[in-house]
């Protein structure tokens, strides 16, 4: 066995008793290797808020940089013990606030919110679906995976006549059934998917997690810039209207 002189040791060491020193290279021993384990901390320290926050942009007209966010962020925060009752909660009313959001833009907005946010490929055969297929058109994007695009879909359900009723039920169905299937993921898999990320996803944490949230601010503005433009054309619509009223009266009464 290697000797150390008393010059080589740690003051810490030669002040410390053998219980002492023990613990102290046991812990020295064990904390490169949790550290390597850990989760990113950025990813974890989101928690509750953070889902929240993602799911309802999930659900929303906002196009988010990483379809399937919320998935992921549920399946990876209930992969480290998170409670997984809660967070699928938590994932469940946020995505139902966003979708309802989304749902109420396309009611007030009507097919011309379609043509603003729809993509001229897809808009035609979104239509058909929700005039035949109401409830499969609400559930099948809420409750498949990526890339089965959503809020088209729910758009499309509020500018056709969805009824609220019809669409909170149906889409909170799908919902609570996705993402229950994802918490349970997490609980059953979680650990392989720890695993996964320490063997080779954890040195592009950082690079990783600084392009998502710029993509996700750069997403924001061009949601809000959209809503804006949306609000913007709807008064100039009105007026429009308001002033062909205006003029059909005046001449009735010439």
């Amino acid at each position: 066995m290697m000797l150390h002189s008393p010059a080589s040791l740690p003051l810490a060491l030669l002040a410390a008793t053998p219980a002492d020193c023990s613990a102290m290279q046991l812990a020295q021993f064990v904390a490169p290797n949790l550290h390597h384990a850990l989760m990113p901390h950025w990813l974890t320290h989101l928690g509750g808020l953070g889902l929240l926050a993602v799911a309802v942009v999930d659900s929303s007209v906002i196009p988010i940089p990483l379809p399937g966010s919320t998935d992921l962020l549920l399946l990876w925060l209930v992969a480290h013990s998170g409670n997984p009752l809660l967070l699928a909660s938590i994932a469940i009313a946020s995505s139902l606030l966003g979708g309802y959001t989304t749902w109420h833009i396309g009611r007030r907005g009507g097919e011309a919110t379609l043509r603003r946010y729809v993509p001229a490929r897809l808009l035609g055969r979104i239509v058909v679906w929700v005039e035949h297929h109401p409830v499969l058109a609400v559930f099948l994007p809420a409750v498949l995976p990526p890339p089965i695009p959503l809020s088209p879909f729910v758009l499309a359900s509020g500018a056709l006549g969805v009824s609220r009723g019809r669409f909170l039920t149906v889409f909170g169905a799908a919902r609570i059934l996705r993402y229950s299937l994802v918490a349970w993921l997490g609980v059953v898999y979680g650990r392989h998917v720890i695993q996964l990320w320490t063997g080779t996803l954890q040195k592009w944490s950082a690079p990783l997690l600084w392009i998502f949230v710029v993509l996700m601010v750069v997403s924001v503005c061009v949601g809000i810039w959209k809503g804006r433009s949306l609000v913007k054309s709807d008064a100039a619509e009105e007026l429009t209207l308001q002033a062909g009223t205006n003029s059909r009266r005046l001449n009735r009464g010439s």
